[in-house]
């Protein structure tokens, strides 16, 4: 578990829970999954001292879940925000390994193994809990770079002082965590085209014979997954937007600037999280017209060879029927003793062929394409 002392300028790491808040600034405490279940009476204790309430025993069974969708719900000390992030596991390796050796087998593989998990975040007045899973990065990644930001501060120019402006609420700090969390779905739409966009042009490619029908079905999977998690996190992000609206006004100017900038931030956090279950959507789309495109070419191929199978059929019929003539059991046949009968017959047999080949050609029956 880590204690950060957050203020305008300033970004500290405390070695342990103070006894208050601060006069200036805010507390955030970020804490793993399996250190908020044993520590969940000391942090209880102290935000009781801090804030004058607790965590709804509802709330922390919700923060300990593992396996909770992403929601958002309120009490009157504080808002609590579950959000999942992409999980990293193998399949998130596989994907970067996949970006450098250039092989196919590997894409295949690692889209089906997207995988998430719900950070959660209790944001109080004054004080932001954060609960993560064991091998998140993103307490970490944010931790480093807010210290960053304020390394060298008195030598950076106002306007740029402006830009990397460190988060000056509770609610700033974890819309902006949530925000780097949804640009990893982001960062993810462009291997996901190009892993579905292998799968079509093996699916639609006439010269192979598609058999990863298993590797194509997980892949659906992995889009509706992400899909319903996507629906989720917008509708969390919109309960939360909702229940912005219902704070009441602030009076002061500043309060009220800090106000509009969490709108704007959290409008930015939803259209982001809409790009992604647009684009998802788009690929089950083209995933679905693949399919249906690949059994309508199959279907073709079929119609194909059973007009050049019947054209066949048609040419051989009369020749069958002259051969069948000749074959007959009768002296009187003509042309049966003649030295030059077999010469007639087969010369007339192969005008005959001829001109029925010459016939279906025209017709395009012999050709892979037909006129219209």
């Amino acid at each position: 578990m880590r204690i950060f002392h957050v203020r305008a300028d300033q970004f500290t790491e405390l070695t342990e829970l103070p006894a208050q808040v601060p006069a200036t600034g805010y507390l955030w405490i970020g804490s793993a999954r399996r250190e908020f279940e044993v520590n969940a009476a000391t942090l209880q204790a102290a935000l009781q001292r801090w804030t004058g309430g607790q965590l709804v025993d509802l709330h922390i069974s919700d923060l300990l879940n593992s396996q909770l969708p992403s929601h958002f719900d309120y009490t009157s000390w504080y808002d609590m925000m579950v959000f999942r992030r992409l999980a990293a596991g193998a399949g998130t390796t596989g994907l970067f390994l996949d970006d450098q050796t250039g092989t196919n087998s590997t894409a295949k593989v690692a889209l089906a193994s997207i995988d998430t998990s719900p950070v959660g975040f209790a944001v109080f007045d004054r004080v932001l809990l954060t609960v993560h899973p064991t091998d998140c990065m993103v307490r970490d990644h944010f931790a480093n770079k807010l210290q960053q930001m304020t390394v060298g501060a008195e030598a950076r120019s106002e306007v740029r002082q402006g830009m990397l402006r460190l988060p000056s609420t509770p609610a700033d700090l974890m819309l902006r965590m949530i925000n780097h969390m949804v640009d990893s779905y982001l960062e993810l739409r462009r291997l996901l085209t190009r892993q579905l966009g292998y799968l079509q042009q093996e699916l639609l490619n006439p010269r192979s014979h598609f058999d990863s029908w298993q590797v194509f079905l997980e892949s659906r999977n992995a889009l509706h997954m992400l899909e319903d998690t996507c629906e989720d996190q917008r509708s969390a992000v919109v309960e939360w937007i909702d229940a912005l609206e219902e704070w009441p006004n602030e009076s002061d100017p500043q309060a009220a600037r800090e106000r509009e900038l969490l709108r704007v931030r959290s409008r930015d956090v939803l259209e982001h999280i809409e790009r992604v279950l647009s684009h998802v959507r788009r690929l089950e789309s083209s995933a679905e017209a693949a399919v249906q495109m690949h059994f309508s070419a199959q279907s073709n191929r079929t119609n194909d060879i059973m007009r050049t199978l019947t054209v066949l059929t048609a040419i051989f019929m009369p020749l069958n029927l002259v051969t069948g003539f000749f074959g007959m059991n009768f002296d009187g046949l003509p042309l049966i003793h003649s030295a030059t009968g077999v010469w007639m017959a087969t010369a007339f047999m192969a005008v005959v062929g001829t001109a029925l080949g010459w016939f279906f050609w025209r017709k395009r029956y012999l050709s892979s394409s037909r006129r219209p």
